[in-house]
C-alpha cells in the first residue's frame, strides 16, 4: 500500500524524471530493474514502469497478484504493453529510453522489437542522473539507516573474543544488523560486482586482490564469492577493518571503521590512518556544490604523495582508482570520485568517501563515511568514533 506521503514523493520523482527526459528529447521510458522500480513505484514487482513525457506513469505488472494502486495494468508478457497503449489512446513514442546497462540482450531485443519505429536511448544513464539528487524524503530514509548503522559498529567491542576469526566477527555483526532491521540486501549497479552484507578484513587478507571494483579486496570464504573475510584468526598487532553496509530503509549508508587486535604498534599504520582522516577533513573544507569531484580526488592524491604513502593508498598489491562513490538505493551511484570523473557536486547528492590504506604485515586502515551535499558544503551522515579502537 502506498501512503499519501510516499505518493507525493513519487510524483516529485516522476516530475524530475520528466524534466530530464525533456532535456534529452525522450518521449517515454520503460523501466524494469529492481532499483528503478523501487524508485518510481515505491516497491519492487515483476513487470515494467512506463513513464511518458506527458501523462501519468503506467505500471505493467506480471506479479504479484492483488495490487490495487491506480494505473496498474496486469499483463502476461511485455508485448501487451503496446496493445494497452493503443487501447488507452496513447501515441507510440518517437524516442523511447530503455535500461541498456541492466537489461539482458534478449530482453532488450524483445522490447526493441515491440517498438521498432521508436528511436532508442539509454534510460540507465538518465535514471542514475536523476537518482543522484535525493529528495528530502530519501535523505530522511538515509538518516534512519545511518543511526542504525552506527549501532552495529558499537557492537564490535562487545562481541570480540580472543582467538575468534574474521568470519565469526562478520556473523556477529550481521546478526546484530538484522536484529536492528537491516534488510540483508545491498543493491549494486552493474553485473560484475557481488557482495553479501559487507566486508570484514583482518590483517594481510586485506591485501588479497579481488576481481570486484571495490576499494579493498579479501579472499572470501569460497571462490564463488572472492571478497571479504577468509577465516583469518584475529591476532595481536593486526588491524580489523569493518565495512558493513547500512540498508535499513531501502536507502543505504556506507561506513568503514578500523579496529586493532590489542595495541597497534605500527607507526606507519597509525600515520596512514591519520592521513585518511586528514583527507576527509580536506573534503569537509573544499567540497560544495559546483566543485568537480576529479579536483577533490587530485587534492587527496597530492596529500598522499606529500606523505609518501602512494604505494599503500587504496590497496597495496592491487589499487582502486577511486576514493568515493554515490550511495542511495544502490551502493555505487554517482558521483564517482576518481581522476577522470565527469561529475560535479550538486545539492542533495549523497556520497561515500573512503580513503583507505593497506599496510603489509598489519592490514587495512582508514575510514569511510556517507556525506550529504548541502547548499554550503557537506554534512556527515554516518557518525561513529573514527580513531583506531583497540580490542582486548
Amino acid at each position: 500500500m502506498i501512503t499519501q506521503d510516499l505518493h507525493s514523493q513519487l510524483e516529485l520523482r516522476w516530475a524530475n524524471i520528466k524534466e530530464k527526459m525533456d532535456k534529452k528529447n525522450v518521449n517515454a521510458i520503460i523501466l524494469s530493474s529492481s532499483a528503478n522500480l523501487f524508485y518510481t513505484a515505491g516497491r519492487v514487482f515483476n513487470g515494467y514502469v512506463y513513464i511518458p513525457l506527458s501523462g501519468e506513469p503506467l505500471f505493467f505488472v506480471r506479479r504479484p497478484l492483488g495490487l490495487i494502486v491506480g494505473n496498474i495494468i496486469y499483463i502476461k508478457k511485455p508485448e501487451e504493453i503496446k496493445d494497452q497503449l493503443n487501447r488507452l489512446g496513447l501515441s507510440i513514442p518517437k524516442t523511447l529510453a530503455l535500461e541498456a546497462d541492466t537489461l539482458s540482450y534478449n530482453e532488450y531485443q524483445r522490447i526493441n522489437a515491440i517498438f521498432p519505429d521508436s528511436k532508442k536511448e539509454n534510460a540507465s544513464i538518465l535514471l542514475r542522473e536523476v537518482r543522484s539528487i535525493k529528495t528530502d524524503y530519501e535523505i530522511e530514509k538515509m538518516r534512519e539507516s545511518a543511526v542504525k548503522h552506527a549501532a552495529v559498529y558499537s557492537h564490535v567491542e562487545a562481541v570480540f573474543e580472543e582467538g575468534m576469526t574474521d568470519d565469526e566477527m562478520s556473523i556477529e555483526l550481521e546478526t546484530k544488523a538484522r536484529r536492528l532491521g537491516n534488510l540483508g540486501i545491498f543493491r549494486i549497479f552493474g553485473s560484475s560486482m557481488e557482495i553479501f552484507m559487507g566486508s570484514v578484513l583482518a590483517g594481510d587478507n586485506a591485501d588479497t586482490p579481488s576481481p570486484y571494483d571495490f576499494a579493498m579486496g579479501g579472499e572470501g570464504m569460497d571462490p564463488s564469492l572472492p571478497v571479504g573475510a577468509n577465516g583469518t584468526v584475529l591476532k595481536p598487532g593486526m588491524t580489523l577493518m569493518i565495512d558493513m553496509g547500512g540498508n535499513f530503509t531501502g536507502y543505504m549508508t556506507d561506513m568503514t571503521r578500523t579496529f586493532s587486535v590489542h595495541e597497534l604498534k605500527s607507526k606507519l599504520a597509525k600515520d596512514a590512518h591519520n592521513l585518511s582522516i586528514a583527507i576527509q577533513d580536506m573534503f569537509k573544507k573544499e567540497a560544495k556544490p559546483g566543485v568537480a569531484v576529479k579536483d577533490l580526488y587530485q587534492m587527496a592524491i597530492q596529500m598522499v604523495k606529500d606523505a609518501k604513502m602512494e604505494k599503500y593508498f587504496m590497496g597495496h598489491r592491487q589499487q582502486a582508482s577511486f576514493i568515493g562513490h554515490g550511495v542511495g538505493i544502490e551502493i555505487n551511484e554517482i558521483p564517482v570520485i576518481s581522476p577522470r570523473s565527469p561529475h560535479v557536486l550538486e545539492k542533495n547528492m549523497t556520497f561515500a568517501l573512503e580513503p583507505k590504506f593497506v599496510i603489509p604485515g598489519v592490514g587495512a586502515v582508514g575510514i569511510e563515511n556517507t556525506f550529504l551535499v548541502t547548499e554550503n558544503g557537506i554534512e556527515q551522515m554516518t557518525k561513529f568514533e573514527e580513531k583506531i579502537q583497540e580490542l582486548f
